[in-house]
């Protein structure tokens, strides 16, 4: 498909990148780079070819500033509660389907990325990072509760609350050496170097059976809300066995 504020390319086979591409704007979201964000990830829903999906932002000033708000701010002069939450709950969704899609996402982040740039990053399945990488729960800077977007599932689940509490209170900047320290990122790296490493992870995973991939970020996604042990053993057990199927048959 041809985009206007996104851009996408299939790097190499089972590897694909997706670029955010406001970078007059800082990569700041509008309502048109909302809409055309839904149907990329519908359709990687059905994307068998593509494993790994590289997420970064266009231009040199970071990976993505949150929403427009200067266009924000003028749709919601024209917006009862009712069309606010639906609004809402459409830009949820996306985090959402960030989880569902079965493509690994590797979300490389340089600059800031604040409000909903930061709830892309939690919403990745993994985070690769320049040294001056920040990360920003902006949204009670604006007026707003700093529960958003599903910042308040994600980063206690991978921070703990007490820190997840003081930056969605506080609306302070995660700095890059905090969030390797706190285990939000995997990797950090100088800039030159962002694109190589987040690469190099994805060919190593594209190497690995694909449907060990899917099963396995189903799995985290599972096992993060399910009720104990026994139901986690559960989810791995039937997984495992269904990869087993799948290998059998090829030497059957």
């Amino acid at each position: 498909m041809d985009y206007d504020t996104i851009l996408y390319e299939t790097l190499e086979p089972g590897i694909g990148v997706l670029t955010l591409n406001r970078p007059e704007r800082y990569n700041a979201v509008s309502q048109h780079m909302m809409e055309e964000l839904e149907g990329f990830w519908l359709e990687r829903e059905n994307d068998t070819d593509t494993r790994i999906v590289l997420l970064r932002g266009n231009g040199e000033k970071g990976f993505c500033a949150g929403l427009d708000m200067k266009e924000a701010l003028e749709i919601q002069q024209h917006m009862d509660a009712h069309r606010f939450y639906h609004a809402q709950c459409r830009m949820g969704r996306l985090m959402l389907k960030m989880r569902q899609v079965p493509q690994v996402i590797v979300c490389m982040v340089h600059g800031a990325a604040a409000g909903i740039g930061f709830s892309f990053a939690l919403a990745s399945d993994l985070r690769v990072i320049t040294t001056d990488a920040r990360f920003c729960a902006a949204y009670i800077n604006i007026g707003f509760g700093g529960a958003d977007m599903a910042c308040s599932y994600f980063l206690p689940r991978m921070i703990g609350a007490g820190r997840a509490y003081e930056f969605m209170l506080t609306g302070s900047f995660m700095s890059a050496h905090e969030a390797m320290d706190l285990g939000f990122a995997s990797r950090m790296v100088e800039r030159d170097a962002l694109m190589d490493t987040a690469l190099g992870l994805a060919r190593t995973m594209n190497a690995k059976n694909p449907a060990g991939l899917r099963l396995t970020k189903e799995a985290v996604n599972l096992n993060m809300d399910i009720g104990g042990l026994e139901q986690a053993l559960g989810v791995e057990n039937r997984n495992q066995a269904l990869i087993y199927a799948e290998l059998f048959k090829k030497h059957a």
